[in-house]
């Protein structure tokens, strides 16, 4: 029974870990396992001890609230870089992303890679035929 730890102290009061301490009336009850915190009239917050002396529920759930914010903002900016990830796959080899509606400058991009092309097999057309044709003078085909 935890009442018998009352007017102790708070370390043999919690060797039982069903017993909460009460630093203020410094009494030794147990815990309320039906609700999550102590009832105010049983134990103020800041007073309650449960599981280590050290630590108050007060401090406790702020320790919470503060780990488990910042578990969600780490939680959403992972979800922001994986959407963000997701986007840069959809781009095609040019660097140019898939869209319904190209912008000016993935058109002029393309149209400037075209001309490029173009001429490339223009001048390969040209020096094949400039190989032929020495090719007939020399009698080598």
């Amino acid at each position: 029974d935890c009442g018998q730890y009352t007017n102790r102290s708070c370390e043999e009061c919690l060797k039982n870990v069903t017993c909460l301490w009460c630093a203020s009336s410094k009494r030794c009850t147990e815990y309320p396992v039906r609700r999550i915190l102590p009832p105010a009239d049983l134990c103020e917050l800041r007073s309650a001890r449960w599981g280590v002396c050290w630590v108050n529920f007060e401090a406790l759930i702020i320790a919470m609230s503060v780990v488990g914010g910042t578990l969600l903002i780490m939680l959403g900016v992972c979800c922001c870089c994986c959407c963000c990830k997701k986007k840069s796959k959809k781009q095609v080899s040019g660097g140019a992303f898939l869209s319904t509606r190209p912008d000016k400058d993935d058109e002029r991009a393309a149209r400037e890679r075209e001309k490029r092309r173009v001429r490339q097999e223009e001048r390969r057309a040209e020096m094949k035929s400039r190989h032929d044709e020495i090719r007939r003078k020399y009698g080598t085909v």
